[in-house]
């Protein structure tokens, strides 16, 4: 039976570093290891608990809800948006927090990486993924990290499914995360 992770990216571009990094890990998920790449989060209305009731839920919230449900774990890839994550990361925790005690993330593994152009490849953002998908209920996996800093050049003509370094450290993440348990909600 192979393990099924859900890979959220916290930014739209097309041309998105972060978004490569989740293609890296798509390709080279180890062996009963499959990396599904959500696609849709900029569908996803910002999250209004107005909205998330008995037939009004926006059908791409139900959409990430089942995608995240059926998921044994969760990678996130957050870039940097001024010190913090992107606004699209965090509305999908919000949704996926809810309804409170049993959401999408209660009790699942969650690891998050990514890359951006500083020089610590966007620690901060990816601390406070971790700080907010762990209060959401989800059990992150702290040992399964990558920050690669310097994205703009090390990336400018290599895609990081290419670079050898990041394929073994990305491969490493996803393995840790795949051996991760999920605890009882």
């Amino acid at each position: 039976m192979s393990v099924r992770i859900l890979a959220l990216v916290g930014s739209l571009r097309a041309g998105s570093h972060n978004r490569q990094l989740a293609e890296a890990a798509v390709k080279h998920a180890p062996e009963g290891v499959e990396v599904e790449l959500f696609e849709g989060l900029a569908d996803v209305p910002f999250y209004n608990e107005d909205i998330d009731v008995e037939g009004g839920i926006p059908e791409a919230a139900v959409k990430l809800r089942a995608a995240a449900g059926q998921a044994d774990a969760l990678l996130l890839f957050s870039p940097e948006y001024n010190g913090t994550m992107p606004a699209v990361l965090k509305n999908a925790i919000d949704w996926l927090s809810r309804p409170y005690g049993a959401g999408a993330l209660s009790a699942k593994p969650v690891a998050v990486v990514g890359t951006a152009f500083g020089q610590y490849g966007g620690v901060w953002a990816q601390d406070e993924a971790r700080k907010a998908v762990g209060i959401a209920g989800a059990v992150v996996v702290e040992e399964a990290k990558l920050s690669i800093p310097g994205s703009v050049t090390r990336f400018a003509e290599t895609h990081p499914a290419d670079d050898t370094e990041v394929v073994e450290d990305l491969t490493k993440v996803v393995a840790l995360l795949s051996q991760a348990p999920a605890t009882a909600a």
